[in-house]
């Protein structure tokens, strides 16, 4: 296999010459037979739209060639397979097997990684059943009522997101659990509000750090021992923790349990493994999370296909790309119609700008082009009357990503003015998509109510917003960026760019007596701050 720059492909230099005197008419070319000649089966019962997209057939031909020069799916299949996909810290990548396996067996040192993620799920899945049976119960022998998780980036952004996005499902179907929270930040107050407002007595706590020495991490589980400690209860009969083999937080008797991921396993790509797994399952039952990883193994095994058209996945990257590279478009927005997906744009804001914000090539040389966008969101129809006034009228065009869904998920809803709410939510994406596709012209001499349009915009769509669909489109994002990143030839599985911070932060926290860091500009603002 390859693995050569994205400009020094052939493909490149097509694309280039096809975009330069580029012009893509919306209001001529989007209609009815565009639309429903533009979509892609997306797994999960989801489907992915790509009508409002400024791409026409010889755009997808030079895709699909440049799918096929960039061997994109072979390399997906490397990466299935065990290959080092991760060259900077030279480690496998193996989030997708926590769901399923489509490669080889992936053995390390003598160890299968299938069988020991397999083992993994089966442990803290028979865990959940015993906390939900009383059978595991707090230091006063109450049952638990609420779990809560602390972690930050990787360990919180994913698991947050995914627990809020079936909070409402599970209370409908009757699968609600357990009440989940969530400590991330360092910041005092986030652990003082979530541990006042739960019954410590009732709560179980899960500590998730693969290295075991994360810092804001640790601080918040002293934080909350503190807590148990001063209430009269055992910490050790409240917690328990998620981290690698090898850390300080593995085989210890201060938590009732420990449960492994290893160092194949990214942070921003964990929440298929007990860092997901665990709070789910306690939140929800271990069905539930399977239900999950279901649908994202199905939307793994779609993103095998070699055909664009087939690949909701290669083709949403390969647009992507296009808009980045060759349109020059620097942003895109995660906007989902699901008030259930509030905190899905954090984590696909993380997933994306941690794996592709890179400046260097798999070899650590300089790239020429531009990679990662940046990447942002909110939920419909809260940002309509935000930063919609931009995305529709602003001097950037920013593509946008919509997500929807048929029906709500409690299925309870009121007609207002001749139609429910879960319609009207619906018709506002409906009207969004074509706004910012097709615009507004305006007689006479008032251009604050001219709409340019030419904005384009995906589609992902599916009737409910239940637990298979839900795993399908973590996959469809994480494949997204898996596949624009071997375009782009960088490595979207290592994330050095959060490590100065931190080499700084322990300086600062480390110089006593006046002593200072060594940087008298970071010594200025820790003053300043009174650190």
């Amino acid at each position: 296999m390859n693995y050569i720059d994205f400009d020094k492909t052939a493909v490149y230099g097509k694309l280039a010459a096809l975009a330069k005197n580029w012009v893509f008419d919306f209001k001529a070319k989007l209609d009815a037979a565009r639309v429903n000649g533009s979509q892609v089966s997306a797994a999960g019962g989801l489907s992915y739209f790509w009508a409002a997209k400024s791409v026409d057939s010889r755009v997808l031909d030079l895709l699909q060639a440049l799918a096929d020069e960039q061997e994109l799916i072979p390399k997906y299949q490397a990466l299935l397979d065990g290959e080092i996909a991760n060259t900077g810290e030279k480690r496998k990548v193996l989030h997708q097997l926590l769901r399923g396996q489509l490669g080889k067996n992936v053995i390390f040192e003598g160890k299968d990684l299938g069988a020991f993620y397999k083992a993994e799920l089966a442990r803290f899945s028979a865990f959940a059943k015993d906390v939900h049976s009383g059978k595991i119960r707090g230091a006063t022998g109450k049952a638990f009522t609420a779990a809560v998780q602390i972690g930050i980036g990787g360990s919180d952004l994913g698991p947050r997101a995914l627990c809020l996005a079936l909070e409402n499902w599970a209370a409908a179907n009757g699968k609600k659990k357990l009440k989940a929270a969530f400590i991330s930040n360092v910041d005092p107050d986030d652990a003082s509000a979530v541990v006042s407002a739960l019954p410590l007595e009732e709560t179980i706590f899960v500590l998730v750090s693969k290295s075991g020495t994360t810092q804001e991490t640790l601080s918040n589980e002293l934080f909350v021992k503190d807590k148990l400690k001063k209430a009269g209860l055992d910490p050790s009969k409240h917690m328990v923790a998620v981290t690698s083999e090898t850390s300080p937080l593995a085989h210890n008797p201060s938590y009732l349990d420990s449960f492994y991921i290893d160092d194949f396993i990214g942070g921003r790509y964990s929440v298929s493994s007990a860092v997901g797994g665990v709070i789910l399952s306690l939140a929800f039952g271990p069905e539930v999370f399977k239900d999950m990883l279901a649908g994202a193994h199905e939307a793994d095994a779609q993103a095998l296909k070699p055909k664009i058209g087939e690949n909701a996945a290669l083709l949403d990257a390969l647009i992507g790309v296009w808009e980045r590279n060759f349109l020059a478009f620097p942003y895109t927005a995660i906007l989902p119609y699901s008030q259930a997906l509030s905190r899905f744009p954090a984590h696909l804001q993380q997933l994306d700008m941690e794996s592709n914000g890179k400046r260097v090539n798999r070899e650590g040389n300089p790239v020429s082009y531009s990679t990662g966008p940046v990447v942002f969101g909110e939920p419909g129809t809260n940002g309509q009357h935000s930063f919609y006034q931009l995305l529709h009228q602003g001097t950037d065009i920013v593509p946008l990503q919509f997500v929807g869904f048929t029906e709500s998920q409690r299925k309870d809803d009121v007609e207002v003015d001749g139609s429910v709410s879960q319609t009207k939510l619906k018709a506002n994406l409906a009207a969004q998509i074509v706004a910012f596709a097709k615009g507004q012209t305006v007689d006479g001499e008032n251009r604050n109510k001219e709409f340019p349009g030419g904005r384009p915009s995906s589609l992902i769509y599916g009737k409910e917003l239940h637990p298979k669909a839900l795993g399908a489109l973590l996959a469809h994002f994480e494949n997204k960026v898996m596949f624009q990143g071997f375009v782009w030839n960088i490595n979207s599985f290592d994330q050095e760019g959060v490590q100065l911070g931190k080499i700084l932060t322990r300086k600062v926290l480390a110089a006593k007596d006046g002593a200072g860091s060594g940087d008298n500009a970071l010594d200025a603002y820790s003053r300043i701050l009174g650190v």
